[in-house]
């Protein structure tokens, strides 16, 4: 099964960073977000990927075209083209379709452009700007039970603020930006039927304004409540959020670890 990562926005509200590369390249650690996010399906056995891009695309496209010299140890033989290649990373067996779908694309629009490289009954789609420590397998498993021709993942926020715990005039506990208990928001995990591309109209269509209200006035989107781990990096601050928690070791979302 495919899944799909829309690789192509400006990224706006990090322009710190997405002046000179796309958001699903600002690292954490040292690997990019987007490697965080591939290496979570391939826990779950999904090793198969179509990456939308767009803005500053050929910063991805660099990236894997070159993976392999960047991740292994190798001989080059100067005066040919060959490279022999002494150790394998975990890597290997990635399948990842790089597909230009234009830099001014909206979400479903990138989708409709990606509809060539999906085979199958189902796909999955994910944004390349946020990770979680979601159980894939089980997301897929109850989108076939549930017969509806998508499923969108709900999470809870993370709070901008510290949260506080009072009894008595006094704060029993505080807790720095948690995530809230109550609400519930996008979290950018999807699953779809194939069908569902004919409802995309072209270029211009949002995923979130067009393809997911279709599909909700027609009671065709299921929801799957994610109560663990879920954070997505649209500032600074978020950046520096998630590079926290993965020099502490303590990143939910990597539980390939």
């Amino acid at each position: 099964m495919k899944t799909v990562i829309l690789c192509g926005g400006l990224g706006t509200r990090l322009r710190e960073e997405t002046d000179f590369r796309p958001k699903p390249m600002v690292e954490i650690g040292s690997r990019p977000i987007l490697w965080h996010i591939m290496k979570g399906y391939t826990h779950y056995g999904f090793h198969e990927f179509v990456l939308c891009l767009g803005y500053k695309g050929d910063v991805i496209r660099d990236y894997f075209y070159n993976y392999e010299l960047r991740n292994s140890d190798g001989t080059v033989t100067l005066g040919s083209r060959n490279i022999e290649f002494h150790n394998r990373h975990t890597e290997s067996g990635w399948r990842i379709t790089l597909a230009e779908t234009g830099e001014r694309t909206l979400t479903g629009g990138r989708l409709k452009r990606a509809a060539q490289y999906l085979e199958g009954e189902q796909f999955m789609v994910t944004y390349g700007d946020g990770v979680a420590d979601l159980d894939i397998k089980a997301l897929l498993a109850y989108h076939k039970g549930q017969g509806k021709l998508g499923t969108v993942t709900a999470v809870h926020p993370s709070s901008r603020f510290g949260e506080l715990f009072i009894e008595n005039g006094l704060v029993q506990v505080f807790r720095e930006k948690p995530q809230v208990h109550e609400g519930w928001i996008n979290g950018g995990f999807f699953v779809f039927q194939r069908n569902v591309l004919d409802l995309i109209s072209g270029d211009d269509e949002s995923l979130e304004q067009g393809l997911l209200e279709k599909l909700a006035s027609m009671k065709e989107l299921a929801v799957y409540q994610h109560q663990g781990f879920w954070q997505c990096m649209d500032t600074y601050r978020e950046m520096e959020l998630l590079n926290e928690l993965w020099r502490s070791g303590k990143a939910p979302w990597a539980v390939w670890r």
